[in-house]
């Protein structure tokens, strides 16, 4: 016998979501197991009701009201599941911490999402941004997940051809947006471990202290103090992480414009174009450090958008877009928001 759905109404969603905005769902119920999902779409007003997939809400905008079920998946557990010549799969559930994951996978021994470490939300989340930081992407380890759909109400596994996953994007911010909740994500982690070091800053903090030959947790360690040292903590200032993307141009483009700015850092990628940095862009822009209203740039990192208190949605999206024609005008680029507009 399936247990009563615990429905709650016009509750707030001050404290579920990373940049601190008070809004309010009309329903909502904690996930923390499949059936509970069955059980919402065999009721019918439920299932009529449109919805909001909720993880760690930390690459979320939300509106002030809500009229939506939003369903936050806290469905818990992780473990290695198997292994072949090449990699050790393991396996999380959905309403895991992410960075607590990462951590747990280096103290099984096994190396691969370093780079990945201090990334905020949930591993169900994860998927669905492709995230990435210092070099690596959620893909390059991504296996397999499982997800239960809505609209049939079965439970599906998806591999990475079926994710169709791309910088900072997926299906599920599409086709899939709040159709699909992720119930379970498995990576396959290498036997044998490479590190990487692209980026130079990370490079830097281990050759400053001594370490010439570094284990996935030295650079797991690296990145957590970069990232501390640059970023804001949502806990102390609400925000979003990174807001924009690194936009991608033409090689003309790049060329053109570094006739004009020679210090613009630019890296070459696979399909003859080139990735910006979003944050040297808007920098150029003024905006570092300036506000419109209650929102913000942050002082340190001109990339992230930060709540000065009392911020709204509207204030937010009203921020980014000033933002977005400021470096259009300048630099003929247009960027592209991470978070999601709820």
């Amino acid at each position: 016998m399936n247990t009563p759905l615990s429905l709650q109404k016009n509750i707030s969603l001050l404290k579920l979501n990373s940049f601190g905005i008070a809004a309010q769902a009309l329903a909502f119920l904690r996930i923390e197991n499949e059936q509970q999902l069955t059980q919402i779409r065999a009721d019918a007003q439920l299932a009529a009701m449109p919805r909001l997939i909720l993880g760690g809400g930390s690459n979320l905008v939300l509106s002030d009201k809500l009229d939506a079920l939003v369903l936050q998946i806290a469905m818990m557990g992780k473990q290695i599941v198997a292994e072949d010549n090449e990699f050790v799969f393991v396996s999380a559930a959905a309403g895991e911490t992410w960075h607590e994951f990462v951590l747990w996978t280096l103290q099984e021994g096994l190396g691969g999402m370093e780079n990945l470490s201090l990334i905020p939300g949930t591993v169900g989340a994860a998927p669905i941004q492709n995230i990435g930081a210092y070099g690596v992407e959620m893909q390059d380890y991504f296996h397999h997940l499982t997800a239960f759909d809505f609209l049939t109400g079965e439970v599906v596994t998806l591999d990475k051809q079926a994710c169709q996953f791309s910088y900072r994007d997926s299906i599920f911010k599409h086709d899939y947006r709040d159709r699909m909740v992720i119930l379970n994500v498995v990576f396959a982690l290498p036997k044998i471990w490479q590190p990487r070091l692209n980026y130079g800053d990370v490079a830097q903090s281990l050759v400053a202290q001594g370490i010439s030959a570094p284990a996935p947790k030295d650079i797991s360690e690296a990145i957590i103090a970069i990232r501390r040292s640059k970023l804001p903590d949502p806990a102390e200032i609400g925000n979003a992480g990174s807001f924009f993307k690194n936009p991608i141009v033409s090689a003309e483009l790049r060329d053109s414009l570094l006739t004009q700015y020679p210090a613009m850092v630019s890296y070459a990628q696979t399909d003859g174009g080139y990735k910006l940095a979003a944050g040297w862009l808007i920098e150029q822009t003024g905006w570092k450090g300036k506000a419109l209203g209650k929102v913000g740039v942050y002082h340190k990192q001109a990339l992230v958008l930060v709540n000065l208190g009392g911020a709204t949605g509207a204030e937010v999206r009203q921020l980014a877009q000033q933002i977005q024609a400021d470096v259009k005008a300048k630099f003929g680029v247009r960027l592209e928001v991470e978070p999601v507009f709820a």
